[in-house]
């Protein structure tokens, strides 16, 4: 299969310039830093996926706001210095957001508004203008997890506006495209968009989800004392994620998931394996891991699976997260684990 190059082995920056606690510029300054940078190339990690909020970028008028396009400079030159490639998310965007703790959110109406859809265009020509000289550093993922399902046929098509618009701009720049179902993997062969040769289908995995965000307060039904281990059975992870949540459901109920381990990541990929090589692209996984209640030794057994199946057919990874968001690499709660999380990494 075909491979994204330069975005093998990554991890996200997310909590920095993306669903951080407060606008606040210290929190922007000190958060990520040239030592950051320096110190993500020194684990050998080949890029970086910079999850950004749109009210980082503009105001509620859309104007820009300098100091938050200046984020993203800063990283990309940072970024060049200590030879990583660097991956621009829009996590949220006016008019849309997939945080589950903003229960408010109608995450249907973005994909039907017009006017919307214009302010979401209008950002990323501003930030094709300013990365389009970067083609073989910089790529581009339009929005972050499109929660539902039923919008599949008006994000393809949004997908499709975006793409013709990136083009227009900048040519040769890769463009990362996820599908529905919080970019569930599973939703990879509903894409049904143009594609070349510098388009690469995303997708996130954190299955089995009742094992990767045991204990999550975000995760509505989920007790904060749940525990559970790795690996399990199917039936089992199955069980506990009926008696908590239909948010658990996930892959894990996919007809055709094998028994977990190399196994199970196996079958669930394949049809976004089967979709991405008949599309003639690469396949990327743009966020996975562990919450830090779980288990360390848990961890690495999880890690360790997924990571087999990643390297097995080639699938460029980044993941979730470099610094706090419950799943810190370089948090307290891996520190007597990390440098065997590294070495799987």
């Amino acid at each position: 299969m075909k491979k994204f190059e330069g975005f093998q082995k990554g991890v996200n920056l997310g909590g920095w310039i993306s669903q951080f606690a407060e606008y606040d510029t210290k929190h922007f300054d000190t958060f990520i830093t040239e030592e950051d940078i320096a110190y993500i190339a020194g684990l050998k990690f080949d890029h970086v996926r910079v999850p950004v909020d749109y009210n980082v970028l503009e105001d509620e008028e859309g104007n820009s706001i300098e100091s938050g396009f200046a984020y993203l400079e800063n990283c990309r030159k940072w970024c060049e210095k200590y030879g990583l490639h660097m991956l621009i998310d829009l996590h949220e965007c006016y008019g849309y957001s997939f945080d589950p703790l903003k229960k408010d959110m109608d995450r249907k109406k973005f994909f039907y508004d017009e006017a919307l859809q214009e302010r979401f265009f209008a950002l990323w020509t501003k930030l094709a203008e300013r990365f389009k000289d970067y083609p073989e550093q910089v790529a581009f993922e339009p929005l972050n997890e499109v929660v539902l399902h039923e919008v599949v046929d008006a994000w393809n098509e949004i997908c499709g506006k975006y793409i013709r618009l990136i083009r227009s701009i900048a040519p040769q720049t890769y463009i990362v495209i996820g599908g529905v179902c919080y970019n569930n993997v599973l939703s990879v062969p509903l894409l049904d968009i143009p594609v070349d040769e510098r388009v690469v289908y995303n997708f996130h995995c954190y299955e089995p989800m009742v094992f990767s965000h045991q204990g999550a307060y975000w995760v509505d039904y989920m007790p904060s004392d749940f525990r559970i281990g790795y690996p399990k059975t199917l039936e089992e992870y199955r069980g506990a994620s009926m008696e908590l949540t239909d948010d658990l459901a996930g892959a894990i109920f996919s007809e055709n998931a094998g028994e977990i381990g190399t196994e199970f990541f196996e079958k669930i990929f394949a049809p976004a394996i089967e979709a991405a090589e008949k599309a003639g692209v690469a396949l990327y996984c743009g966020e996975y891991g562990v919450i830090d209640l779980a288990n360390n030794e848990d961890k690495l057994r999880w890690l360790s699976d997924i990571h087999a199946t990643f390297k097995k057919y080639g699938i460029g990874r980044a993941l979730w997260n470099y610094k706090e968001k419950d799943f810190g690499l370089v948090d307290e709660s891996f520190k007597s684990i990390k440098d065997r999380f590294i070495e799987i990494l």
